[in-house]
């Protein structure tokens, strides 16, 4: 994916390039003082052997551009000193030599594409396995496995071959093959595919293939064949040297057959020397990489992010790319009896100790609620059932649970939502009760709408989901964002294959963060690694990491890009321009080469001076906070964390006025108005006369948030009628008949129009905060 010159240039390469900047230069300034001091054939010496110096390695360039299938900008650098050497041009040969001397040294600079490094893959394949044995388990080295032998699996230790469990059950982190962070239960006689960690418990499998024929095996053979035929990128200066080189040459001849003076022909030559291709590309891409790294974008080289400048369609990975890759509790159902602090804080004391990822959310959550923690002791955890420990004198246990019988009516409708929302759903016993339910999902980015907007507007016109999930959340992310194609239950190979359908209708990225992301990076014409928190193999198959953990600069990256390129093909299109003029000037006489060669500075100066507006550029990211606004983001963020499962208190209020229970629908209703009065309306006029105007100055106008403040307004107008409500059944005893219909479409309109409106603030207003961003302080 890079150009085969920059790609067979290693450190040798490297070194001689700088080498020969240091000796043209050397040999211009010796030969310039020289001639100052009245020796001219000591200058001429000078800047002969300067020409000779950028002759021979400028020969190999372009001996390896041909036998790489093409003809680049070297040709005429080399015609061009070979004629100042045949007319004795001296000067100009030598000013020609350190502008091609420096010309690949910022080339060099620029980067190339690192060689597709699968150490991280391989080192994470097992050299050994345990085989049982009639006498007991032996080690043995992994070819020695065959098909049917028994393997034993130690917890935490990557499965070495496919197979099916022997075992009671099987709990796996199946992140590396389907990116999924949620760890996966399987009974006995269900598959297991290699590469997959034993989360639980030691477990044995019995092989279905070798671990040459395993999944992980291939894996590692997609990475290498992806990265084998990725095609080499078409750098801007060779694709304008393809129309350039032969018109310079044409034009040469011309001069040289009408004029009978090979002089005229060499002048021409000095004045076409493709300097602006040589060094202004170079220049603007070398400015747009040095960007990049100032936002925490690492780009392997100019030739990754000139692609991802052209690049029109962006293939994304969902878990831990579109998603944070964390779970969290996004809702708590209770029992009758119960409260949701009480169920909360009893999982979460229960969950302290497990390492689990669902534990860990869950405890997160209760932190997160300034919920009192209290020492569990008698700690158990079966895996892939869940721990239980006793808690302030009572049988706690959270997970996985069977519910054995009839299932009560609040645990059904647990059940249907988490089936619509794609939740994992951790039940809470206590003392052999029923008592609650947390339900956590990984949820979206808040950065990942915004970011999505600014790719189509920096010219992404395809976007396109793949992910190893369910088809269900798959699809409502997919229809969240606006993607223009999801495809879920894709395996690796999958990947590969449907990022290569797309790199043959458009220039295509590929962003991702898993080992199962890594062979679609390699296939892709540019692949993007969320390095912050990804797999090593990820990173190390991509051309561009992001080593920082927001997607906002994956649209930063690709803005950058694209006017870096676009630089870079303006300030060449403009020199060719300027030297297509110079030469019709030299062909008839009027541009000696000494004079073409001076002037040919002249331009080169021009061009690398506009290649270096790509050092700076409009703001790429959204605007910045000031510390008083960051801190009023922090606090409103908080609280919306806070109140997000209060509003649930309306939907009960809502679902039991629906079910006819009018007398305990009031207490229910009672609760909603007391969140709604004392929590949520304190915190939306503080929001509009705190938090609004801190923004106005970033957004530019205060009009910028006039339509929240217009949410709120019908918030308030809602919750007012919904008081209303309450006060009429307080003074019934009950919620009254002729009330029902209203209030539950008070109840369901503020439920939805609140998670509405939360999400809009969060994807608006919360993302301008940096500290928002961090998935880390918010998952």
């Amino acid at each position: 994916m890079n150009d085969p010159a920059s790609d067979n240039a290693g450190p040798a390469m490297g070194f001689v390039r700088w080498l020969l900047l240091a000796v043209t230069l050397t040999a211009l300034l010796a030969g310039g003082v020289a001639w100052l001091l009245g020796a001219h054939p000591v200058a001429d010496a000078c800047w002969t052997a300067g020409t000779v110096a950028a002759i021979l390695p400028a020969l190999w360039w372009v001996v390896s551009s041909i036998r790489a299938g093409r003809v680049g900008v070297d040709v005429l650098a080399v015609l061009s000193l070979g004629g100042a050497l045949a007319v004795r041009e001296y000067l100009a040969g030598a000013l020609i030599g350190v502008m091609l001397a420096t010309g690949q040294a910022l080339d060099a600079a620029a980067g190339r594409r690192a060689t597709k490094d699968l150490r991280a893959l391989l080192d994470r394949v097992p050299r050994t396995a345990r085989r049982r044995t009639p006498d007991g388990v032996e080690v043995v080295g992994l070819d020695d496995i065959v098909v049917d032998d028994v393997v034993v699996v130690g917890p935490g230790e990557v499965l070495p071959v496919d197979g099916v469990v022997l075992s009671d059950d099987a709990v796996l982190d199946d992140s590396a093959l389907t990116g999924e962070s949620a760890p996966v239960r399987c009974g006995q006689g269900e598959p297991l595919r290699s590469g997959s960690v034993n989360a639980g418990s030691a477990l044995e499998l019995r092989a279905s293939a070798t671990a040459v024929d395993s999944t992980y095996a291939g894996i590692v053979r997609l990475a290498q064949q992806a990265a084998a035929e990725s095609a080499p990128v078409v750098r801007i200066a060779d694709r304008i040297a393809a129309w350039f080189l032969p018109v310079a040459l044409a034009v040469a001849a011309l001069a040289w057959i009408f004029s009978g003076s090979p002089a005229r022909a060499v002048a021409v030559l000095v004045v076409a020397t493709p300097c602006p291709l040589l060094l202004a590309a170079p220049v603007a891409i070398v400015s747009g990489l040095s960007r990049a790294s100032r936002i925490g974008v690492l780009v392997r080289g100019g030739g990754a992010l000139e692609t991802l400048g052209r690049a029109s369609t962006l293939v994304l990975d969902k878990t831990g790319t579109l998603t944070t890759g964390r779970p969290r509790g996004t809702e708590i159902a209770v029992g009758p009896g119960w409260t949701v602090d009480d169920v909360l804080g009893l999982a979460a004391s229960a969950d302290q100790l497990s390492p689990h990822v669902l534990a860990t959310a869950i405890v997160h959550e209760a932190r997160l609620r300034g919920a009192t923690l209290s020492m569990p002791s008698s700690v158990t955890e079966e895996a892939g059932i869940g721990v239980s420990a006793l808690v302030d004198g009572k049988w706690v246990t959270v997970g996985n649970l069977s519910l054995d019988g009839a299932i009560p009516e609040w645990a059904a409708a647990v059940l249907s939502r988490a089936s619509f929302d794609g939740a994992v759903v951790a039940w809470v016993r206590v003392d052999d009760e029923l008592a609650g339910a947390i339900l956590l999902t990984d949820p979206l980015r808040p950065d990942a709408p915004r970011t999505l907007r600014r790719l189509r507007a920096a010219g992404m016109t395809r976007l396109v989901m793949l992910t190893g999930d369910r088809p269900a959340p798959a699809q409502q992310i997919g229809t969240v964002l606006g993607l223009d194609e999801v495809a879920a239950q894709q395996t690796p190979a999958d990947k590969v294959a449907r990022v290569r359908a797309e790199s043959e209708r458009a220039v295509t990225a590929m962003v991702g963060d898993g080992v199962n992301d890594a062979p679609a990076l390699a296939a892709a014409d540019v692949g993007i690694a969320m390095g912050a928190r990804g797999a090593t193999a990820t990173s190390e198959a991509a051309d561009i990491v992001l080593t920082a953990d927001r997607l906002d600069r994956l649209a930063d990256a690709k803005l950058i890009a694209r006017r870096s390129r676009r630089i870079a093909v303006q300030s060449a299109a403009a020199g060719m321009g300027l030297s297509l003029i110079a030469m019709g000037c030299a062909a008839v006489g009027w541009l000696p080469p000494a004079w073409g060669a001076l002037l040919q500075e002249g331009i080169d100066l021009a061009v690398i001076l506009n290649a270096l507006r790509a050092l700076r550029g409009d703001h790429a990211g959204p605007p910045p906070l000031s510390r008083d606004a960051e801190a009023l983001v922090r606090r409103f963020s908080g609280e919306h964390d806070q109140m997000r499962d209060d509003l649930s208190l309306l939907r009960d209020a809502a679902q039991q006025i629906a079910a006819g229970q009018l007398t305990g629908a009031l207490e229910a209703l009672r609760d909603a108005d007391f969140f709604l009065q004392h929590t949520l309306l304190p915190h939306e006029e503080a929001e509009d006369s705190a938090l609004y105007p801190a923004l106005a100055q970033p957004l530019g106008s205060i009009e910028a948030t006039a339509t929240m403040s217009r949410m709120h307004a019908e918030i308030h107008r809602l919750a007012q009628r919904l008081h209303a409500h309450r006060e009429l059944a307080d003074e019934a005893g009950a919620v009254r008949p002729d009330q029902s219909d209203d209030l539950m479409a008070c109840l369901y309109g503020l439920y939805a129009l609140l998670r509405l409106h939360f999400v809009q603030e969060e994807e608006n207003f919360f993302v301008l905060a940096p500290a928002f961003l961090n998935a880390t302080d918010r998952s």
